[in-house]
């Protein structure tokens, strides 16, 4: 398959073949959220300050991303350079490895079963956890890519007092993966689509072909059924807070259509396009080559206009 398809499809799909971690330790002070099935890991950077401060929690993106914004080779320490932007701001950050992944590995649950609202059931204890903290002012919950959804529901559910989509697909899952399938031979689509429909349908397909296994394979499916299930157009209409959407330019793996779906569902909200940004949040051209590159540059610098529109939405906030 074509890069753009490996970078979203197998990256949402394989949540649980998570590459080993390595490299520094991430700065920040560890913070923790015990769970029933083992406890999950994050960082906190938190500003000095004699009052409390806002804070962000950050989600990331799909499949076995790290909190710092990193999928095994792909170490690009997106989400890590937007915490420490933040931080210089003066706002403080939470970000943390989901379930099954980096040092939460060991909360994680078998794939077969692992559902989508599991990963909605952890960040919406952050944002509890964080709300009890009289360290916190507020508490805005921030998500990118698949983490955009996630976010959202949990931003509804915990009551938070902010939500930041940033390159939040705005259909639902099936649709995207449709889309992306699009360019592939017309073979690779026949086979795809009815396994799509039988998903979306709520039916498992156990016979699924040993070519899109990996996309498709027994075990994934079960969380894929739980995933479909959920529009972010209709999930996003259940907020009642101040939203940011963000979205890149240069993103080859969510378009600016998708962030004006959800502008449209919820028209309250604050759209923002960053020019030349792409899918890991840095300054890319339109060449696929240079901007998949950036996807494995930890040194290259975030969009600033990123950090800047997320500064001024959370520091705006009464």
């Amino acid at each position: 398959m074509k890069a753009r398809i490996f970078l979203t499809l197998l990256a949402f799909l394989c949540l649980h073949q998570a590459w080993s971690q390595s490299g520094t330790t991430p700065q920040g002070t560890p913070m923790d959220l015990v769970t029933s099935t083992g406890t999950i890991k994050g960082t906190l950077l938190l500003p000095t300050s004699s009052k409390p401060v806002k804070v962000v929690l950050l989600h990331a993106g799909s499949g076995p991303t790290d909190r710092d914004g990193n999928i095994g080779p792909y170490q690009n320490n997106s989400l890590k350079m937007l915490a420490e932007a933040l931080y210089a701001q003066g706002i403080a950050t939470v970000r943390y490895d989901k379930r099954g992944i980096g040092e939460s590995k060991d909360a994680g649950k078998k794939e077969e079963d692992m559902r989508f609202h599991h990963f909605v059931e952890d960040a919406t204890a952050w944002v509890q956890k964080l709300k009890a903290d009289k360290r916190f002012s507020k508490v805005v919950v921030l998500g990118h890519s698949e983490g955009s959804l996630i976010g959202m529901q949990a931003a509804q559910q915990a009551k938070a007092d902010g939500f930041i989509s940033v390159a939040g697909p705005g259909k639902s899952a099936d649709q995207v993966i449709r889309e992306q399938l699009m360019p592939q031979p017309k073979m690779v689509q026949d086979i795809a689509f009815p396994i799509l429909d039988s998903l979306v349908a709520g039916k498992l397909v156990p016979d699924a072909n040993p070519m899109l296994q990996a996309l498709f394979r027994p075990a994934i499916q079960p969380y894929l059924i739980s995933w479909f299930q959920l529009n972010p157009q209709v999930e996003i209409r259940k907020l009642k807070i101040p939203v940011l959407l963000v979205q890149g330019t240069q993103d080859m793996q969510v378009s600016t259509a998708e962030a004006q779906l959800l502008k449209e569902a919820y028209p309250a909200a604050k759209l923002v396009l960053v020019e030349n940004m792409n899918h890991v949040l840095k300054p890319a051209s339109a060449d696929k080559a240079a901007n998949l590159a950036t996807y494995s540059n930890p040194e290259l610098a975030l969009s600033p206009t990123l950090a800047q529109e997320v500064t001024a939405f959370v520091k705006g906030l009464k």
